[in-house]
């Protein structure tokens, strides 16, 4: 069956059953789950039927960020982290 099924997930580099590629965009599947579960059911078709046309396309169609945009928002978020945490201390 499949929900009992584990795959090696070359995002994450271990095993992971279909339930978490599902929501691993927290409401959307990771955009990666055709390729990965394709060869074991008819994935796409389900997808399909499940997501809406919106979800699907915020999920497949849209165009992923450039990496170096990526980096740059998770660097720019670390430093509001650091600055809000020194705030905190700050207030004792």
């Amino acid at each position: 069956m499949i929900v009992d099924l584990e795959i090696r997930c070359p995002k994450l580099g271990h095993q992971v059953k279909f339930d978490y590629c599902e929501k691993e965009q927290i409401s959307l599947p990771c955009k990666r789950i055709i390729k990965c579960w394709q060869i074991y059911f008819p994935v796409e078709i389900y997808l399909k039927k499940k997501l809406t046309e919106e979800e699907w396309n915020r999920c497949f169609n849209e165009k992923p960020k450039e990496k170096i945009l990526t980096l740059l928002e998770l660097i720019d978020a670390a430093k509001r982290r650091k600055e809000k945490k020194g705030q905190s201390k700050d207030k004792l």
